[in-house]
Protein backbone atom coordinates (compact mmCIF):
# COMPACT_ATOMS: atom_id res chain seq x y z
CA UNK A 1 0.00 0.00 0.00
CA UNK A 2 1.49 3.42 -0.76
CA UNK A 3 0.51 5.76 1.37
CA UNK A 4 1.61 9.57 1.32
CA UNK A 5 2.06 10.98 4.16
CA UNK A 6 2.74 15.28 4.01
CA UNK A 7 5.58 17.26 5.22
CA UNK A 8 5.25 20.51 7.28
CA UNK A 9 2.69 22.73 5.97
CA UNK A 10 3.13 25.74 8.17
CA UNK A 11 6.49 26.89 9.47
CA UNK A 12 6.86 29.56 12.34
CA UNK A 13 10.45 30.42 12.88
CA UNK A 14 10.66 31.63 16.52
CA UNK A 15 13.89 33.02 18.86
CA UNK A 16 13.73 29.66 20.51
CA UNK A 17 13.47 27.02 17.57
CA UNK A 18 10.19 26.27 15.38
CA UNK A 19 6.40 25.04 15.71
CA UNK A 20 5.45 22.64 13.28
CA UNK A 21 2.30 21.52 12.49
CA UNK A 22 2.19 17.83 10.85
CA UNK A 23 -0.55 16.17 9.27
CA UNK A 24 -1.30 12.45 8.20
CA UNK A 25 -3.23 11.45 5.24
CA UNK A 26 -3.50 9.63 1.77
CA UNK A 27 -3.21 12.20 -0.77
CA UNK A 28 -5.22 11.82 -3.65
CA UNK A 29 -2.93 12.80 -6.47
CA UNK A 30 0.20 14.03 -7.73
CA UNK A 31 -1.01 17.17 -8.42
CA UNK A 32 -1.51 17.78 -4.49
CA UNK A 33 1.44 16.46 -3.58
CA UNK A 34 3.72 18.68 -6.16
CA UNK A 35 2.00 21.73 -4.07
CA UNK A 36 2.61 20.43 -0.58
CA UNK A 37 6.12 19.42 -1.53
CA UNK A 38 8.01 16.30 -0.76
CA UNK A 39 5.93 13.73 1.29
CA UNK A 40 6.87 10.58 2.79
CA UNK A 41 6.05 7.12 1.44
CA UNK A 42 5.16 4.54 3.12
CA UNK A 43 4.98 1.06 0.85
CA UNK A 44 5.94 -3.06 2.15
CA UNK A 45 6.75 -3.91 -1.12
CA UNK A 46 9.34 -1.36 -1.97
CA UNK A 47 10.39 -1.02 1.12
CA UNK A 48 11.30 -5.30 1.36
CA UNK A 49 12.84 -5.27 -2.01
CA UNK A 50 15.08 -2.70 -1.22
CA UNK A 51 15.61 -4.56 2.51
CA UNK A 52 15.93 -7.80 0.52
CA UNK A 53 18.44 -6.63 -2.02
CA UNK A 54 20.67 -4.68 0.69
CA UNK A 55 20.76 -7.22 3.40
CA UNK A 56 24.12 -8.72 1.43
CA UNK A 57 25.59 -5.52 1.61
CA UNK A 58 24.82 -4.97 5.21
CA UNK A 59 25.78 -8.39 5.94
CA UNK A 60 29.41 -7.23 4.26
CA UNK A 61 29.30 -4.25 6.28
CA UNK A 62 29.23 -6.38 9.55
CA UNK A 63 25.41 -4.58 10.29
CA UNK A 64 22.46 -5.97 10.79
CA UNK A 65 19.07 -5.68 8.72
CA UNK A 66 16.97 -4.07 11.52
CA UNK A 67 20.08 -1.22 11.90
CA UNK A 68 18.99 0.63 8.60
CA UNK A 69 15.70 1.83 7.89
CA UNK A 70 14.55 2.36 4.33
CA UNK A 71 12.44 5.31 3.63
CA UNK A 72 10.99 6.75 0.47
CA UNK A 73 10.04 10.17 -0.12
CA UNK A 74 7.67 11.03 -3.20
CA UNK A 75 9.42 13.92 -5.27
CA UNK A 76 10.77 13.78 -8.90
CA UNK A 77 13.90 14.97 -7.79
CA UNK A 78 16.94 12.86 -7.88
CA UNK A 79 18.08 12.20 -4.43
CA UNK A 80 18.91 9.69 -1.32
CA UNK A 81 20.69 10.51 2.52
CA UNK A 82 20.78 9.74 5.57
CA UNK A 83 19.28 11.09 8.54
CA UNK A 84 18.05 11.34 11.90
CA UNK A 85 20.09 8.45 12.68
CA UNK A 86 20.59 5.04 10.28
CA UNK A 87 17.69 6.27 8.24
CA UNK A 88 17.96 6.34 4.42
CA UNK A 89 15.71 8.26 2.47
CA UNK A 90 15.33 7.27 -1.38
CA UNK A 91 13.66 9.74 -3.48
CA UNK A 92 11.53 8.39 -6.05
CA UNK A 93 13.16 10.62 -9.01
CA UNK A 94 16.00 8.41 -8.32
CA UNK A 95 14.09 4.72 -8.23
CA UNK A 96 12.91 5.74 -11.13
CA UNK A 97 16.32 7.02 -12.52
CA UNK A 98 17.66 3.73 -11.96
CA UNK A 99 17.83 1.22 -14.85
CA UNK A 100 18.76 -1.82 -12.90
CA UNK A 101 18.95 -3.52 -9.57
CA UNK A 102 23.03 -2.84 -9.31
CA UNK A 103 22.25 1.11 -9.56
CA UNK A 104 19.91 1.18 -6.60
CA UNK A 105 21.57 -1.59 -4.78
CA UNK A 106 25.25 1.28 -5.19
CA UNK A 107 23.69 3.94 -4.27
CA UNK A 108 22.23 1.86 -0.94
CA UNK A 109 25.86 0.79 -0.60
CA UNK A 110 27.11 4.57 -0.69
CA UNK A 111 25.03 5.90 1.67
CA UNK A 112 25.88 3.18 4.40
CA UNK A 113 29.37 3.76 3.44
CA UNK A 114 28.11 7.34 4.61
CA UNK A 115 26.79 5.52 8.19
CA UNK A 116 30.09 3.46 8.94
CA UNK A 117 32.11 6.45 8.21
CA UNK A 118 30.68 8.39 10.87
CA UNK A 119 29.08 10.80 8.20
CA UNK A 120 25.72 10.69 9.57
CA UNK A 121 23.55 14.05 9.28
CA UNK A 122 22.40 15.09 12.69
CA UNK A 123 20.44 18.07 14.40
CA UNK A 124 19.75 16.85 17.85
CA UNK A 125 19.15 14.35 19.76
CA UNK A 126 15.17 14.72 19.92
CA UNK A 127 15.23 13.54 16.33
CA UNK A 128 16.12 10.11 17.35
CA UNK A 129 12.82 9.65 18.08
CA UNK A 130 10.92 11.66 15.70
CA UNK A 131 8.82 10.99 12.82
CA UNK A 132 9.87 9.95 9.31
CA UNK A 133 7.67 13.55 8.76
CA UNK A 134 9.81 15.00 10.83
CA UNK A 135 12.90 14.18 10.46
CA UNK A 136 11.88 14.90 6.20
CA UNK A 137 10.39 18.51 7.75
CA UNK A 138 14.16 19.17 9.26
CA UNK A 139 15.82 18.44 6.38
CA UNK A 140 13.89 20.08 4.18
CA UNK A 141 14.60 23.34 6.02
CA UNK A 142 13.34 23.83 9.55
CA UNK A 143 16.27 21.75 11.22
CA UNK A 144 19.47 23.76 9.05
CA UNK A 145 18.02 26.89 10.48
CA UNK A 146 18.35 25.83 13.92
CA UNK A 147 20.60 23.48 14.58
CA UNK A 148 23.46 25.64 12.89
CA UNK A 149 21.90 28.89 13.72
CA UNK A 150 22.29 29.59 9.65
CA UNK A 151 20.31 32.95 9.92
CA UNK A 152 20.95 32.68 5.60
CA UNK A 153 19.13 29.35 5.98
CA UNK A 154 16.58 30.36 8.33
CA UNK A 155 15.45 33.76 6.06
CA UNK A 156 15.37 31.31 2.72
CA UNK A 157 13.01 28.78 5.04
CA UNK A 158 11.45 31.74 6.03
CA UNK A 159 10.97 33.12 2.10
CA UNK A 160 9.22 29.49 1.60
CA UNK A 161 12.26 28.42 -0.12
CA UNK A 162 14.37 25.13 1.59
CA UNK A 163 16.59 24.63 -1.34
CA UNK A 164 19.47 26.96 -0.04
CA UNK A 165 19.45 25.02 3.41
CA UNK A 166 18.50 21.63 2.24
CA UNK A 167 21.87 21.55 0.31
CA UNK A 168 23.95 23.16 2.78
CA UNK A 169 22.72 20.49 5.47
CA UNK A 170 22.72 17.57 3.81
CA UNK A 171 26.06 17.74 1.84
CA UNK A 172 28.67 15.60 2.26
CA UNK A 173 32.91 16.55 1.42
CA UNK A 174 34.38 15.34 -1.64
CA UNK A 175 36.50 13.36 1.07
CA UNK A 176 33.45 11.79 2.49
CA UNK A 177 32.19 11.19 -0.80
CA UNK A 178 35.06 9.37 -2.24
CA UNK A 179 35.39 7.55 1.43
CA UNK A 180 32.25 6.48 1.12
CA UNK A 181 32.33 5.27 -2.80
CA UNK A 182 35.34 3.45 -1.43
CA UNK A 183 33.78 1.04 1.00
CA UNK A 184 30.81 0.76 -0.84
CA UNK A 185 32.56 -0.86 -3.76
CA UNK A 186 34.17 -2.86 -0.28
CA UNK A 187 30.82 -4.02 0.80
CA UNK A 188 30.02 -5.09 -2.90
CA UNK A 189 32.87 -7.29 -3.60
CA UNK A 190 32.63 -8.80 0.23
CA UNK A 191 28.96 -9.53 -0.97
CA UNK A 192 29.66 -11.02 -4.47
CA UNK A 193 27.83 -8.66 -6.02
CA UNK A 194 28.72 -7.27 -9.39
CA UNK A 195 29.65 -3.30 -8.60
CA UNK A 196 28.90 -2.16 -11.93
CA UNK A 197 25.83 -0.22 -10.56
CA UNK A 198 27.55 1.96 -8.59
CA UNK A 199 29.91 3.49 -11.46
CA UNK A 200 27.11 3.19 -13.68
CA UNK A 201 24.95 5.37 -12.45
CA UNK A 202 27.50 8.08 -11.49
CA UNK A 203 28.54 7.80 -15.29
CA UNK A 204 25.44 9.20 -15.85
CA UNK A 205 25.43 11.81 -13.29
CA UNK A 206 28.75 13.44 -14.44
CA UNK A 207 27.28 15.49 -17.46
CA UNK A 208 26.13 17.49 -14.66
CA UNK A 209 29.07 18.66 -13.42
CA UNK A 210 29.12 21.28 -15.54
CA UNK A 211 25.61 22.69 -15.84
CA UNK A 212 25.10 25.51 -13.29
CA UNK A 213 23.77 24.48 -9.44
CA UNK A 214 20.47 25.69 -9.90
CA UNK A 215 20.34 23.17 -12.60
CA UNK A 216 22.20 19.94 -10.97
CA UNK A 217 20.15 17.81 -9.70
CA UNK A 218 20.03 17.24 -5.95
CA UNK A 219 22.00 14.19 -5.74
CA UNK A 220 24.87 16.22 -7.56
CA UNK A 221 24.28 19.52 -5.52
CA UNK A 222 24.65 17.60 -1.95
CA UNK A 223 26.95 14.90 -2.92
CA UNK A 224 29.52 16.64 -5.19
CA UNK A 225 30.88 14.48 -8.18
CA UNK A 226 34.61 14.90 -9.61
CA UNK A 227 35.71 13.01 -12.78
CA UNK A 228 38.27 11.61 -10.48
CA UNK A 229 36.17 10.36 -8.19
CA UNK A 230 34.09 8.37 -11.24
CA UNK A 231 37.01 7.34 -12.96
CA UNK A 232 38.05 5.50 -9.39
CA UNK A 233 34.36 3.79 -9.09
CA UNK A 234 34.94 1.99 -12.65
CA UNK A 235 39.06 1.24 -12.04
CA UNK A 236 37.14 -0.72 -9.09
CA UNK A 237 34.20 -2.08 -10.93
CA UNK A 238 36.77 -3.20 -13.56
CA UNK A 239 38.66 -4.95 -11.32
CA UNK A 240 36.38 -7.13 -9.78
CA UNK A 241 36.00 -10.27 -9.95
CA UNK A 242 32.42 -10.27 -9.65
CA UNK A 243 31.83 -7.60 -12.43
CA UNK A 244 30.22 -10.05 -15.37
CA UNK A 245 28.18 -11.26 -12.47
CA UNK A 246 24.34 -10.97 -13.40
CA UNK A 247 21.28 -9.41 -11.35
CA UNK A 248 19.28 -12.64 -10.59
CA UNK A 249 15.82 -12.74 -12.15
CA UNK A 250 13.62 -12.51 -9.32
CA UNK A 251 15.66 -8.80 -9.06
CA UNK A 252 15.17 -7.39 -12.27
CA UNK A 253 11.02 -8.60 -12.18
CA UNK A 254 11.05 -6.83 -8.76
CA UNK A 255 12.75 -3.78 -9.61
CA UNK A 256 10.31 -3.24 -13.10
CA UNK A 257 7.55 -4.07 -10.69
CA UNK A 258 8.79 -1.66 -8.47
CA UNK A 259 9.02 1.33 -10.94
CA UNK A 260 5.52 0.70 -12.49
CA UNK A 261 4.00 0.80 -8.49
CA UNK A 262 5.55 4.47 -8.22
CA UNK A 263 4.95 5.49 -11.74
CA UNK A 264 0.89 4.23 -11.33
CA UNK A 265 0.73 5.96 -8.07
CA UNK A 266 2.88 8.98 -8.32
CA UNK A 267 2.15 10.16 -12.33
CA UNK A 268 -0.82 8.21 -13.30
CA UNK A 269 -1.62 9.37 -16.47
CA UNK A 270 1.84 8.94 -17.76
CA UNK A 271 1.21 4.88 -17.45
CA UNK A 272 -0.40 4.26 -21.25
CA UNK A 273 2.73 5.79 -22.73
CA UNK A 274 5.13 3.69 -20.65
CA UNK A 275 3.23 0.48 -20.51
CA UNK A 276 1.49 -0.30 -24.04
CA UNK A 277 -1.92 -2.26 -24.10
CA UNK A 278 0.11 -5.11 -26.13
CA UNK A 279 2.51 -4.99 -22.62
CA UNK A 280 1.23 -8.12 -21.02
CA UNK A 281 4.25 -8.07 -18.25
CA UNK A 282 2.94 -8.24 -14.76
CA UNK A 283 4.95 -5.11 -14.35
CA UNK A 284 2.72 -2.89 -17.02
CA UNK A 285 -0.51 -5.23 -15.78
CA UNK A 286 0.46 -3.64 -11.90
CA UNK A 287 0.43 -0.03 -13.15
CA UNK A 288 -2.71 0.07 -15.25
CA UNK A 289 -4.62 -1.31 -12.48
CA UNK A 290 -2.78 1.17 -10.25
CA UNK A 291 -3.45 4.13 -12.69
CA UNK A 292 -7.34 3.27 -12.98
CA UNK A 293 -7.33 3.12 -9.19
CA UNK A 294 -6.10 6.52 -9.01
CA UNK A 295 -7.84 8.07 -11.49
CA UNK A 296 -11.17 6.79 -9.70
CA UNK A 297 -12.11 3.97 -12.56
CA UNK A 298 -13.33 1.53 -9.95
CA UNK A 299 -14.42 -1.51 -12.19
CA UNK A 300 -11.39 -1.53 -14.15
CA UNK A 301 -8.94 -0.96 -11.21
CA UNK A 302 -10.88 -3.88 -9.55
CA UNK A 303 -10.98 -6.32 -12.50
CA UNK A 304 -7.06 -5.17 -12.78
CA UNK A 305 -6.31 -6.06 -9.76
CA UNK A 306 -8.39 -9.34 -9.48
CA UNK A 307 -6.97 -10.65 -12.41
CA UNK A 308 -3.23 -10.46 -11.14
CA UNK A 309 -4.42 -12.22 -7.93
CA UNK A 310 -6.12 -14.80 -10.31
CA UNK A 311 -2.40 -15.37 -11.58
CA UNK A 312 -0.65 -14.92 -8.08
CA UNK A 313 -3.06 -16.03 -5.42
CA UNK A 314 -0.67 -15.68 -3.02
CA UNK A 315 1.39 -12.84 -3.32
CA UNK A 316 0.31 -10.47 -0.62
CA UNK A 317 1.14 -6.99 -1.99
CA UNK A 318 -1.54 -7.49 -4.30
CA UNK A 319 -4.39 -8.63 -1.83
CA UNK A 320 -3.20 -5.48 0.41
CA UNK A 321 -3.74 -3.30 -3.15
CA UNK A 322 -6.88 -4.34 -3.29
CA UNK A 323 -7.82 -3.84 -0.07
CA UNK A 324 -6.56 -0.48 -0.30
CA UNK A 325 -8.43 0.45 -3.36
CA UNK A 326 -11.99 -1.18 -1.61
CA UNK A 327 -11.07 1.13 1.31
CA UNK A 328 -10.86 4.51 -1.29
CA UNK A 329 -13.73 3.07 -2.75
CA UNK A 330 -15.88 3.76 0.14
CA UNK A 331 -16.51 -0.19 0.32
CA UNK A 332 -14.68 -0.70 3.66
CA UNK A 333 -16.53 -3.73 4.62
CA UNK A 334 -15.04 -5.78 1.27
CA UNK A 335 -11.25 -4.47 2.23
CA UNK A 336 -11.30 -6.10 5.97
CA UNK A 337 -11.02 -9.70 3.88
CA UNK A 338 -8.60 -8.57 1.34
CA UNK A 339 -6.46 -7.02 4.15
CA UNK A 340 -7.03 -10.31 6.58
CA UNK A 341 -5.40 -12.45 3.33
CA UNK A 342 -2.94 -9.30 3.13
CA UNK A 343 -1.52 -10.71 6.94
CA UNK A 344 -2.38 -14.00 6.56
CA UNK A 345 0.37 -14.31 3.58
CA UNK A 346 2.77 -11.87 5.29
CA UNK A 347 2.71 -12.06 8.79
CA UNK A 348 5.87 -9.99 9.46
CA UNK A 349 4.61 -6.62 7.46
CA UNK A 350 3.82 -3.76 10.16
CA UNK A 351 2.12 -1.71 7.69
CA UNK A 352 -0.48 -4.09 6.50
CA UNK A 353 -1.44 -5.06 9.49
CA UNK A 354 -2.26 -1.42 10.76
CA UNK A 355 -4.08 -1.31 7.40
CA UNK A 356 -6.00 -4.07 8.26
CA UNK A 357 -6.62 -2.59 11.73
CA UNK A 358 -8.12 0.55 10.31
CA UNK A 359 -10.51 -1.67 8.40
CA UNK A 360 -11.29 -3.67 11.48
CA UNK A 361 -12.06 -0.57 13.55
CA UNK A 362 -14.29 1.04 10.14
CA UNK A 363 -16.60 -1.52 10.14
CA UNK A 364 -16.93 -2.99 13.76
CA UNK A 365 -16.91 0.30 15.52
CA UNK A 366 -18.46 -1.04 18.78
CA UNK A 367 -17.98 -4.67 18.44
CA UNK A 368 -15.40 -5.43 21.30
CA UNK A 369 -13.63 -8.90 20.11
CA UNK A 370 -13.11 -6.83 16.40
CA UNK A 371 -11.79 -3.79 18.73
CA UNK A 372 -9.20 -6.04 20.81
CA UNK A 373 -7.97 -7.63 17.23
CA UNK A 374 -7.63 -4.23 16.00
CA UNK A 375 -5.46 -3.67 19.36
CA UNK A 376 -3.21 -6.98 18.64
CA UNK A 377 -2.85 -6.40 15.44
CA UNK A 378 -1.41 -2.79 16.41
CA UNK A 379 0.56 -3.62 18.64
CA UNK A 380 2.43 -6.20 17.12
CA UNK A 381 2.69 -3.28 14.59
CA UNK A 382 4.33 -1.22 16.74
CA UNK A 383 6.94 -3.55 17.65
CA UNK A 384 8.70 -2.88 14.42
CA UNK A 385 6.99 0.36 13.40
CA UNK A 386 7.94 2.33 16.49
CA UNK A 387 7.79 5.67 14.66
CA UNK A 388 4.38 5.14 12.95
CA UNK A 389 2.01 8.07 14.06
CA UNK A 390 -0.94 6.06 12.65
CA UNK A 391 -0.40 3.39 14.70
CA UNK A 392 -0.36 5.45 17.72
CA UNK A 393 -3.61 7.78 16.61
CA UNK A 394 -5.16 4.29 15.66
CA UNK A 395 -4.59 2.49 19.41
CA UNK A 396 -5.73 5.68 21.03
CA UNK A 397 -9.23 5.41 18.97
CA UNK A 398 -9.91 1.83 19.76
CA UNK A 399 -8.85 1.80 23.60
CA UNK A 400 -11.00 4.89 23.64
CA UNK A 401 -14.05 2.55 22.04
CA UNK A 402 -13.27 -0.13 24.72
CA UNK A 403 -13.79 2.99 27.75
CA UNK A 404 -10.43 2.91 28.28
CA UNK A 405 -9.17 6.94 28.33
CA UNK A 406 -6.39 6.90 30.23
CA UNK A 407 -4.73 4.35 28.18
CA UNK A 408 -5.66 6.10 24.57
CA UNK A 409 -4.15 9.24 26.23
CA UNK A 410 -0.93 7.37 26.70
CA UNK A 411 -1.21 6.78 22.64
CA UNK A 412 -2.27 9.90 22.12
CA UNK A 413 0.95 11.01 24.00
CA UNK A 414 3.56 8.86 21.87
CA UNK A 415 1.84 10.01 18.53
CA UNK A 416 2.91 14.13 20.02
CA UNK A 417 6.29 12.62 20.95
CA UNK A 418 7.11 11.57 17.32
CA UNK A 419 5.84 14.57 16.43
CA UNK A 420 7.73 16.51 18.89
CA UNK A 421 5.02 18.05 20.25
CA UNK A 422 6.01 18.01 23.82
CA UNK A 423 3.83 20.20 25.60
CA UNK A 424 0.88 18.19 24.57
CA UNK A 425 2.50 14.97 25.21
CA UNK A 426 3.27 15.82 28.70
CA UNK A 427 -0.49 17.04 29.61
CA UNK A 428 -1.87 13.91 27.86
CA UNK A 429 0.52 11.82 30.22
CA UNK A 430 0.27 13.62 32.97
CA UNK A 431 -3.52 13.17 32.18
CA UNK A 432 -3.17 9.54 31.78
CA UNK A 433 -1.97 8.90 35.39
CA UNK A 434 -4.04 9.91 37.30
CA UNK A 435 -6.40 6.42 36.61
CA UNK A 436 -3.04 4.00 35.35
CA UNK A 437 -2.45 1.80 37.94
CA UNK A 438 0.77 2.29 39.32
CA UNK A 439 3.60 -0.12 37.55
CA UNK A 440 1.29 -1.26 34.99
CA UNK A 441 2.74 -1.11 31.57
CA UNK A 442 0.67 2.14 30.43
CA UNK A 443 1.99 4.19 33.20
CA UNK A 444 5.52 3.74 32.99
CA UNK A 445 5.25 4.42 29.29
CA UNK A 446 3.59 7.40 30.20
CA UNK A 447 5.94 8.36 32.79
CA UNK A 448 9.10 7.67 30.02
CA UNK A 449 6.95 10.51 27.99
CA UNK A 450 7.19 13.13 30.35
CA UNK A 451 10.62 12.69 31.38
CA UNK A 452 11.67 12.85 27.63
CA UNK A 453 9.33 15.75 27.32
CA UNK A 454 10.44 17.57 29.82
CA UNK A 455 14.44 17.06 28.87
CA UNK A 456 13.42 18.61 25.05
CA UNK A 457 10.70 20.97 25.62
CA UNK A 458 12.00 23.99 24.26
CA UNK A 459 13.94 22.56 21.12
CA UNK A 460 10.51 21.69 19.29
CA UNK A 461 7.79 23.37 21.66
CA UNK A 462 3.86 23.09 20.11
Amino acid sequence: MVTFIDTPKKILMTVLGAAVLYTGVTMAGTAQAQQKGPAIIRDTEIESIINEWGAPVLKAANMTPDSINIVLVQSPQLNAFVAGGANIFFYTGLIERTENPGELVGVFAHELGHISGGHLISASNAIERASYESILGMVLGIGAAIATGNGAAAQAVMAGSAKYSQAKFLAHSRVHESAADQAALTYLDKAEMNPAGLASFLEKLSSEELLPRSQQSEYVRTHPLTHRRIEAAEARALESPYADKQWPQKWNEQHARMKAKLIGFIDPGRVPWVYSDQDNSVAARYAHAIAHYRQNNVQKALDRINALISDEPDNPYFHELKGQMLVDFGRVGEAEPAYKRAVDLLPNAPLIRIAYAHTLLENRKSDTAKLKTAIENLERALADEKRSTRANRLLATAYGRLGREDIAKVYLAEEAILQRRYDYAKRQADSALQTLKAGSREALKARDIIAYADAHTGAANN
